[in-house]
């Protein structure tokens, strides 16, 4: 069924890290971005980090320009080529096994960030009172874009803490943003060997799984990355084919974690999750049955058995 493909969550031991940080960076077809991610990294003012390259099946120049900056890099660089595009669940899951910082930071092949970024991380994390940080899963902060624009509205407040499912839901925090996670929290993630290379599987379903967990973020409004808004080769770019196994299971963890709580705070939203599944069985191989067995709520299963005659409609 499709539910057993679904993440779980099972809390490793804590171990030692080498490093504050583990800064991952996933590559695809990035020759011509690719520098200004280790210009920014060069550059940051807090040095206790290592990076995580992994180039996903590039069929541009991507290996020789990166094989090219990290021979003079000055911090811990480990690179990895991969021979066939497992795209970037597939690449994100790599990096964490082989991650030895205490919190791991995700940073886009085509974007940028300030100098400040990493100390500013670290300090805004030591702030969280003591008996609090056993809750946090991570710190966020916001975006601009290349051209100087704000990206996203104001927090409600600054700092603001809540999880990843309400701070979308209930207070339309969804746009852009840029933070790290505890190294721990996603070791402690199991992903299913068969969805790799399905597609895009979106990094959403892990935050989920902490949100059902209890786990918080502490969100911030200092301007960390400078996201390049009209890239054209962002591993999001895809045709609906492409990432219909992801929205599907994204939309499955959504409505069975959080109807219960939330259904009649937030019903639209549900029901564009029910709408992405249907849409996402134009291009799964599975039966209805198979999706009635994966839905938890009894609404959801009614609404998804009168839709599904006219699903290649949508």
């Amino acid at each position: 069924m499709l539910k057993d493909y679904l993440p779980t969550f099972e809390l490793v031991k804590k171990e030692s890290h080498e490093f504050r940080f583990t800064v991952f960076i996933p590559v695809y077809n990035a020759e011509n971005t690719i520098g200004k991610v280790f210009d920014s990294l060069e550059n940051q003012i807090f040095r206790d980090f290592e990076i995580i390259v992994i180039n996903d099946g590039s069929t541009d120049n991507s290996h020789h320009v990166i094989s090219q900056r990290i021979r003079h890099l000055n911090f811990r660089c480990t690179y990895i080529k991969n021979k066939t595009n497992v795209n970037k669940m597939g690449v994100f899951i790599q990096a964490i096994k082989l991650a030895k910082g205490d919190f791991f930071l995700t940073h886009d092949a085509d974007d940028e960030c300030i100098p400040e970024a990493l100390g500013i991380f670290n300090e805004r994390y030591e702030d969280i009172p003591e008996d609090l940080k056993i809750k946090i899963s991570g710190v966020t902060s916001r975006c601009k874009s290349q051209f100087g624009e704000l990206i996203g509205k104001p927090l409600p407040e600054d700092p603001f803490f809540s999880n990843s499912f309400e701070s979308s839901v209930l207070h339309d925090l969804s746009f852009e943003k840029w933070g790290f996670v505890k190294t721990r929290l996603l070791k402690s993630i199991q992903i299913d060997d068969f969805i790799i290379g399905k597609g895009l599987i979106p990094e959403g379903i892990i935050w989920l799984v902490f949100a059902k967990q209890g786990y918080i973020t502490k969100y911030c409004s200092d301007i960390l990355r400078i996201y390049h808004v009209d890239n054209t080769n962002s591993l999001t770019s895809l045709k609906y084919d492409k990432k219909a196994l992801g929205m599907a299971l994204h939309g499955l963890l959504f409505i069975n974690y959080f109807y219960s709580d939330y259904f009649l705070k937030a019903p639209m939203h549900f029901l564009k999750r029910t709408y992405a599944i249907l849409k996402s069985a134009n291009f799964l191989d599975y039966d209805l049955n198979n999706y009635l067995a994966s839905i938890d709520p009894i609404l959801i299963k009614m609404i998804f058995l009168l839709v599904w005659p006219i699903k290649k409609y949508l």
